[in-house]
């Protein structure tokens, strides 16, 4: 009788440990809570967005005249020229702030104290550094010191330090979660420390950090927003400098909105497929 009971128990005790879910099935009583719930916060939500559309109109903000200004082909290439400054802004610290991040990671694993801790205290100290602080120490630091950079280099300097510090973290931390065994393999075969690195660590574990790479790349996009700190004519820059210009300024604001979120879920969408694809 006892077998006969634990044979029986013992399927739903593996499939409770075994199953994907975080938690159990809510009843018909919850199920009902949570509708009720997502329809009052979808309620809520449509309430609020009908009360500011309708402030707008109030206000003139959805009139022709505020969006008509769009349409004009001086207009769309002054945006466009801000967007590309900002793609570019993005690429060239990506290139920069990957590898940087990936040299501090691995100066961080090195057996030697001393890259160990020149590694670390560069990490920390750019992670401790707010990015708006590190822009104006090189734009007001760096020519008193009798050195001068370009706008576009005193905006992306700063973006490419403080990223990489973060990417270093993802990095040793992606390296960390493998199993040590990995490391041991590949050095019982004959190759050495780095070469093991190399071959065998770093590409599982550049596979696994490849969403929170690509999320990265995200804050590398939102962080060029700052151009305006060195007066660099990115598309929020401009698309400020246009709205005060032609008093429209909450419908550029609205218009560069779109244009990055549009981006950043292209974005996420590429990372969902060469994280499938990997």
């Amino acid at each position: 009788m006892t077998t006969l009971v634990t044979e029986r128990i013992r399927p739903r005790v593996s499939e409770s440990r075994t199953g994907d879910t975080l938690f159990d099935a809510p009843g018909p009583r919850g199920r009902r809570r949570i509708r009720i719930a997502t329809a009052g916060a979808t309620l809520a939500l449509i309430a609020l967005a009908a009360f500011v559309i309708r402030q707008f109109a109030a206000h003139g903000q959805l009139s022709a005249d505020q969006w008509r200004v769009y349409t004009l082909a001086p207009i769309s290439r002054y945006l466009l020229t801000g967007a590309g400054n900002t793609l570019l802004v993005t690429a060239v610290a990506a290139a920069l702030a990957f590898p940087l991040g990936g040299a501090l990671a691995l100066m961080r694993s090195s057996r030697n104290a001393i890259p160990r801790a020149l590694s670390r205290t560069c990490t920390e100290l750019l992670r401790a550094t707010p990015l708006l602080l590190l822009l104006y120490l090189f734009l007001f630091g760096l020519p008193r010191l009798g050195i001068g950079l370009p706008p576009f280099w005193q905006l992306v300097i700063p973006i490419v330090l403080t990223n990489a510090a973060v990417v270093a973290e993802l990095v040793r931390a992606g390296v960390a979660a493998l199993d040590p065994g990995q490391g041991e393999a590949a050095e019982s075969l004959g190759l050495t420390r780095w070469q093991s690195m190399r071959y065998v660590i770093l590409p599982q574990a550049i596979r696994r950090l490849v969403p929170a790479l690509v999320s990265q790349l995200v804050r590398l996009l939102k962080d060029s927003t700052l151009g305006y700190v060195v007066s660099f004519l990115e598309l929020l820059h401009r698309a400020q400098v246009l709205g005060e210009y032609e008093h429209t300024l909450l419908s550029a604001y609205l218009v560069t909105a779109a244009a990055f979120i549009l981006v950043n879920a292209s974005l996420a969408k590429f990372a969902d497929s060469l994280e499938r694809r990997l």
